[in-house]
């Protein structure tokens, strides 16, 4: 043993869980727990550890922002989208007499759910809108709302 340290033992008071954590880890390692305390010891303490967790914290919300922006977009996309269907449908179907009118309403269900079938099937299977237009493109306005001309 020529060229080993002599190490200075504590004791350390783990909550159970803890402890089985430690030991699951160093049996899964084929390392004693006591390598694996002094490790996790050493890191802890490192200057550079407050670095590192300031990094990965700023990589988490990096992630996290990615993906609200995407929201945004995608929100932005589905209303602007209903927007213009709405415009479109009110601006092309004309009003009817009331006796058409009430079998209108009745077939209306009929259609009505139809349409939530077909919108239940494209959900499961997509493609989804959100993937079929393009991110590379931002045809946004001032408040960041895709424009209606370009959807």
């Amino acid at each position: 043993m020529i060229g080993r340290k002599k190490k200075a033992q504590i004791s350390v008071y783990l909550d159970q869980t803890i402890m089985r954590m430690l030991a699951d880890y160093a049996a899964r390692r084929d390392q004693s727990q006591s390598m694996i305390a002094e490790a996790a010891i050493a890191s802890f303490l490192s200057p550079d550890a407050d670095e590192r967790r300031e990094a990965a914290i700023a990589k988490r919300l990096d992630q996290i922002d990615r993906r609200l922006a995407r929201q945004e977009r995608d929100i932005g996309i589905a209303v602007e989208t209903l927007a213009v269907f709405v415009r479109f449908w009110l601006a092309t179907t004309p009003a009817l007499p009331e006796p058409t009118a009430q079998a209108a309403r009745a077939k209306a269900g009929e259609r009505y759910e139809a349409f939530v079938t077909a919108l239940g099937r494209r959900l499961a299977k997509g493609p989804k809108l959100r993937q079929e237009i393009s991110e590379d493109i931002n045809p946004t306005g001032d408040n960041g709302v895709p424009s209606p001309a370009r959807l």
